[in-house]
């Protein structure tokens, strides 16, 4: 099969076992979510997954093993992360953000990008440190593009932007999809899940605790409840 596969994927922050036998699966052209609650392990799967933290387990993607590999050999595999803090280069300007990343040969190009991202095309020669938060998010995406990759891992794109950000990147994210593009989307806001994402998996200390469709999501109150609420933390 296709796709991205890990299986019982462990985790450590030096004697902290943040994961704890993860499983997730992406096929070509499905957009999974994770869902969570703060320190559930998300951001640390996708960490694991692109070879940032120390990790024991299996990952493949498209039945070629990632486990051993060095982030940037994982990268030429086709695979993209875009971290929770963005990590834009801010004294560079937009048009400096994107050529840096852009890959030879990726259709992906800075005026591609500028055609998806209308608003980053008006702020082409603006040092990224001046964008808002939502601009810098559109241009860590984009400038991940530059790479061509066939698998994105998005890690909380939302957090912190205004509903309009919001939902411009809700658009974003499905047009990609509509590309056939491959996302792994970590996101703490259900709305977004379930506008974006095919399936979708709850991790819970470390542990997936319960995978379904959108639909079924949207009928599982309870498993809400009990693994994504404060009340139940």
């Amino acid at each position: 099969m296709t796709g991205l596969i890990v299986r019982d994927l462990h985790a450590w922050y030096e004697k902290s076992h943040v994961l704890q036998g993860v499983d997730v699966q992406v096929q070509r052209g499905q957009t999974v979510a994770i869902l969570g609650r703060n320190g559930a392990g998300k951001t640390t799967t996708l960490r694991s997954i692109m070879g940032l933290v120390h990790a024991q387990g299996t990952i493949t993607f498209d039945g070629n093993p990632l486990s051993e590999l060095a982030t940037h050999e994982i990268a030429r595999r086709g695979l993209a992360l875009v971290p929770e803090n963005r990590a834009v280069f801010t004294t560079l300007d937009v048009q400096e953000n994107l050529s840096i990343a852009f890959r030879k040969g990726s259709p992906w190009t800075p005026d591609a990008a500028a055609e998806l991202f209308p608003s980053l095309k008006r702020r082409w020669k603006s040092a990224a440190g001046r964008l808002s938060g939502g601009e810098q998010q559109m241009l860590a995406i984009a400038r991940a593009l530059m790479t061509n990759p066939s698998l994105l891992l998005l890690d909380e794109p939302t957090e912190g932007l205004a509903p309009v950000i919001v939902d411009e990147l809700v658009q974003l994210m499905l047009s990609l999809k509509a590309r056939g593009l491959t996302i792994l989307l970590v996101e703490q806001s259900i709305q977004v899940c379930r506008a974006v994402a095919d399936t979708h998996a709850i991790l819970d200390e470390g542990r997936v605790v319960w995978t379904g469709t959108t639909a079924s999501l949207s009928s599982s109150g309870e498993v809400l409840a009990k693994h994504l609420t404060l009340e139940n933390a």
